[in-house]
């Protein structure tokens, strides 16, 4: 096959774990599969980085900025089509929601989540037509869709009714760096880690309260959170620049992924607060990196997570204090979690989810794998 992957899409830098997946995955294609050939369609935003090096990859420039969204949706519908043709492609492949409506050749698309219809109070009243649109029409005209979640599997369900006809689950691998924990050095300095874009739904104003009471008995740690910078990051900014917290928080802004390996090697325990998530790949690096963990109880984190991690109600800054108290001093807790992690996390693999999505791609395309 001629496989397209629509690309346009990715900010290097700036759109948060979608270009996680992407790179992740397409390294792992690079690995799983010796037969196909990849088209990678790129915005101006995008070196050839990020394909893997393999004559089997090809990097196809395009003549737009991710950044100006309008034009970059107009490109992707008027003028990918015709790129696509040109390339005699037989199937594309859309890693970030939305794809070329008036392609000839048959379509591919991953859904990270639904958050848009979950949860719509977290979007800007003026996106959320593009993206019910967009996302309603990526459903209609795909044959094939990608879910990186069972739930978020069973949200295209329930709002795409008849979609799961043609859905398959296909969640996301670890990078095997963070399962380097013998190379972890001790350190003086304990900090919590959390890995989020400061967006509300990731509920960091609630944890950074939480984090304050956790402080009155547990003074000597630091709350490191990594993260793009989103729609609630001045509010977030603002507090932590308070007094009784700006000397405890570090926001590190988006980073490379060797110092992200790092401060998880050195962290003393992980949180993930979020109120919705697709997926969740930060909570599946901790417990690789066998960090003591504590997650939202929210359905996707039970999905991932099993008994790997503490649970806590993300409403409740008692429950998430208690949460910090119990992954930083709970000795029988933390000696488990050092096992029970990575066990848990090694079940979720980069070739395993390429090697699926080849099948998704292959199905699409009307071709047996079997065959290849």
């Amino acid at each position: 096959m001629r496989i397209g992957v629509n690309a346009l899409f990715l900010i290097p830098g700036g759109v948060g774990g979608t270009e996680i997946y992407l790179r992740s995955l397409l390294a792992a294609l690079a690995s799983v599969d010796t037969v196909n050939e990849y088209f990678v369609f790129a915005n101006r935003e995008t070196g050839r980085d990020l394909m893997p090096v393999s004559p089997r990859f090809h990097f196809v420039p395009c003549n737009v900025l991710a950044r100006f969204r309008p034009w970059r949706i107009v490109y992707e519908q008027v003028c990918l089509p015709w790129r696509l043709y040109a390339h005699r492609i037989d199937v594309v492949f859309n890693p970030g929601y939305t794809g070329p409506l008036a392609a000839l050749c048959p379509s591919v698309t991953v859904f990270h989540d639904l958050q848009h219809r979950r949860h719509p109070e977290f979007f800007r009243r003026h996106e959320l037509p593009f993206w019910k649109l967009m996302l309603w029409a990526a459903v209609r005209r795909s044959r094939r869709l990608i879910a990186v979640s069972a739930n978020t599997a069973s949200d295209l369900d329930f709002y795409f009714p008849g979609s799961a006809a043609k859905t398959c689950v296909v969640r996301h691998g670890v990078d095997r760096e963070f399962f380097r924990t013998e190379e972890r050095e001790p350190v003086e300095d304990r900090y919590v880690l959390t890995v989020s874009t400061l967006h509300p739904h990731k509920n960091i104003e609630r944890l950074l309260e939480a984090f304050q009471v956790f402080r009155e008995s547990r003074p000597s740690y630091r709350l490191v959170i990594i993260g793009l910078r989103g729609f609630a990051a001045v509010t977030i900014e603002r507090r932590v620049r308070e007094p009784g917290i700006a000397d405890c928080v570090v926001l590190t802004g988006w980073i490379p992924r060797t110092e992200v390996h790092k401060l998880f090697a050195n962290a003393d325990a992980f949180v993930a607060p979020s109120l919705f998530e697709g997926f969740g790949l930060p909570l599946m690096e901790a417990l690789a990196s066998g960090l003591p963990s504590a997650c939202s109880d929210i359905a996707v984190f039970r999905e991932l997570s099993g008994d790997a991690a503490i649970r806590f109600d993300p409403g409740s800054v008692p429950a998430i204090a208690g949460a910090l108290e119990r992954i930083t001093g709970d000795a029988e807790f933390r000696a488990r979690a050092a096992i029970a992690g990575p066990a848990q996390a090694r079940l979720f693999d980069w070739n395993h989810a390429a090697t699926l999505t080849l099948a998704e791609l292959a199905r699409a395309a009307g071709v047996n794998p079997r065959d290849r």
